[in-house]
């Protein structure tokens, strides 16, 4: 007889104009959580952990680092429609610092960078995410907050009746 297909919390990882750095701590906490979580968590899509990524609908998505392009934040959106909870991971995508620092560069240097703004179609302001769209939990750090994540994982996997 086969077995029962066990439902997974259905997650992605996403990552904007930051350092990457909650990444780094999120593959960390793999090491200790790999084993529980496989079993657990479908991960639809994290280029940190997979080649093969899909963006369809997710029950949590993990978006890490401010918008900074009118390509990213077309993406966001993107991500915010096709998942029941968005989580900002990060400083970066919560309150938009460090990267959002050239907001508030002095004239003389926001004319020295304008060239690199518009070779590479960056937005006049870097924004945090909630500027753009509805975030459900802040996980602030830089990089995360470790126990909050944990948490945010936990609260999920009840919340969408996965464990």
């Amino acid at each position: 007889m086969p077995k029962p297909q066990i439902k997974k919390l259905r997650v992605g990882w996403f990552s904007f104009t930051c350092c990457e750095d909650s990444t780094i701590v999120f593959t960390e906490l793999l090491n200790e959580n790999w084993e529980a979580w496989k079993k657990l968590i479908d991960f639809r899509h994290a280029r940190i952990l997979q080649t093969k990524n899909v963006l369809d609908e997710m029950d949590v998505a993990f978006v890490e680092g401010a918008i900074s392009s009118p390509e990213q934040a077309e993406k966001l959106k993107k991500i915010r429609s096709l998942s029941t909870m968005l989580v900002a991971i990060g400083a970066c995508a919560v309150i938009g610092l460090p990267s959002s620092q050239r907001n508030d560069f002095d004239e003389k240097t926001k004319e020295e960078i304008e060239f690199i703004l518009t070779r590479f179609n960056h937005l006049d302001r870097v924004q945090p995410l909630k500027e753009l769209v509805k975030v459900d939990v802040e996980i602030p750090g830089c990089p995360m907050d470790e126990k909050k994540f944990l948490a945010t994982v936990d609260l999920a996997l009840k919340k969408f009746k996965i464990i």
